[in-house]
């Protein structure tokens, strides 16, 4: 698998730390986390990273309207967002601001490993990823 430089977004720090473990396992480089929406805004600016990974409900501002700044100035950008169940209006209103994608809480390697591909328009090759995802849980 190619590497993706990747913004971790969420006021978390015990989620932005799992979030990060899961998915340079996967073989995917975070170059910077940030806690809010602000944060995140500027740490786009300042990195351009492949795909960020966007919180919904934050501090200060949330990722929703984080998601519509960023892809104001960056139309390109590649942004899924990480939710909690029930929050599937929230969801579509990032995916109208501009979101490529989406991934549940409690949320598993395969299913991140997904999001992010898609939101890329890459072709996802199940069988190889379970193979990738066992070689890299025994390393």
């Amino acid at each position: 698998m190619d590497s993706l430089n990747i913004l971790v977004v969420d006021d978390s720090p015990i989620i932005a730390r799992k979030l990060t473990m899961m998915l340079e396992l996967l073989g995917y480089k975070v170059i910077k986390t940030a806690a809010n929406g602000t944060q995140a805004v500027s740490a786009y600016r300042q990195c351009h990273p492949d795909v960020v990974t966007m919180d919904i409900t934050m501090p200060e501002m949330d990722g929703i309207e984080a998601t519509k700044r960023i892809i104001e100035d960056f139309p390109e950008a590649k942004i899924v967002m990480v939710t909690s169940h029930g929050q599937e209006k929230m969801v579509i209103d990032a995916l109208k601001a501009g979101a490529k994608g989406y991934v549940i809480k409690p949320f598993d390697g395969q299913k991140l490993y997904e999001a992010i591909q898609k939101a890329c328009k890459r072709v996802v090759l199940k069988d190889k990823l379970r193979v990738e995802v066992t070689l890299r849980e025994s390393d």
